[in-house]
């Protein structure tokens, strides 16, 4: 069976599946296209099967950080109501990946990629406890932001590897080299999340992702430190990009380069300036990173 096959095996009954997954697949789709104008423009470079298992990877993880970061609080729950909610989500997700089906439509295309391409509760509980970490408020440590880190942000890049690599087998040596370059990238754009979110995460939501750094003080040497430590994870990533096969190397180089222009304007940005400003990169220069990134190295390192 293809990758972009939906349905069932030809001379398997119909059932309605198909009918079935392409909704599944059309809501994760809309669950984006809502939320996140950077990725959409990125994940239209990755090739047609690809995209789609992307886009589910990310409708899940939009819909539990949902869950812990305002809509369900909007909704009038509590905290333990969230707790309850994401205990749920993260159940039906381990019964969906075991059984090929759910009645939730975003956890049903999360699903079919998963099964399609070897995503395993290895890689979804660390995420839920990332999620379940933010409704804890406790002070994060080196310790357990290092560790939150990885469950919110690198397992989804090494999901994501997972797709891109399901048709295109590497050597161990080289899949270690890319699990390292997935992993630094979803770092990279975890920690400059953090610092362009440092006011709405300190001021509405209570948290401090840097710990020993008193967000109400922020220096511009400490801020640089910070920078340093991103742009760090950055490189990392870049240096495997040449390694990824053709059908996603242009979408993750554009999503590379867009973070590296963030990383860049927050440098720009004085530290007491983001107590109030959410830095962004203007929708023109975000679609020059991708025009320039969809046609190939050459054109985007001149």
């Amino acid at each position: 069976m293809s990758r972009d096959t939906l349905g069932p095996a030809v001379g398997a009954p119909s059932t309605g599946l198909a009918t079935y997954n392409a909704a599944a697949l059309a809501s994760a789709t809309t669950v984006i296209g809502q939320y996140s104008t950077s990725f959409g423009l990125a994940a239209r470079l990755l090739a047609p099967g690809v995209r789609e298992e992307v886009r589910s990877i990310y409708a899940l993880v939009r819909i539990a950080d949902e869950i812990v970061d305002g809509a369900a609080s909007g909704a009038g729950i509590d905290l333990a109501g969230q707790r309850e909610l994401l205990d749920d989500l993260e159940q039906e997700t381990e019964r969906a990946m075991a059984r090929g089906f759910s009645t939730n439509l975003v956890v049903h295309a999360f699903a079919i990629t998963a099964r399609r391409v070897g995503i395993e509760p290895a890689l979804t509980r660390p995420f839920y406890a990332s999620m379940r970490r933010d409704l804890d408020p406790a002070p994060f440590t080196a310790a357990s932001v290092a560790e939150y880190i990885y469950g919110s942000a690198e397992v989804v890049g090494l999901m994501c590897l997972r797709s891109f690599l399901r048709d295109s087998p590497r050597s161990a040596a080289d899949q270690a080299i890319l699990e390292h370059g997935a992993r630094s990238l979803g770092a990279a754009f975890q920690k400059v999340n953090f610092l362009r979110d440092l006011a709405a995460d300190r001021d509405a939501l209570g948290r401090n992702y840097f710990p020993g750094v008193d967000l109400t003080r922020l220096t511009e040497p400490q801020k640089q430190l910070l920078l340093d430590d991103m742009d760090a994870d950055l490189e990392a990533a870049e240096r495997v990009l040449p390694l990824l096969p053709p059908g996603s190397r242009r979408a993750v180089t554009a999503a590379h380069r867009l973070f590296a222009r963030l990383s860049a304007k927050l440098r720009e940005t004085p530290a007491q300036a983001l107590m109030s400003t959410r830095v962004r990169v203007p929708d023109p220069e975000k679609l020059m990173i991708a025009l320039s990134s969809s046609l190939g190295p050459q054109a985007w390192r001149r």
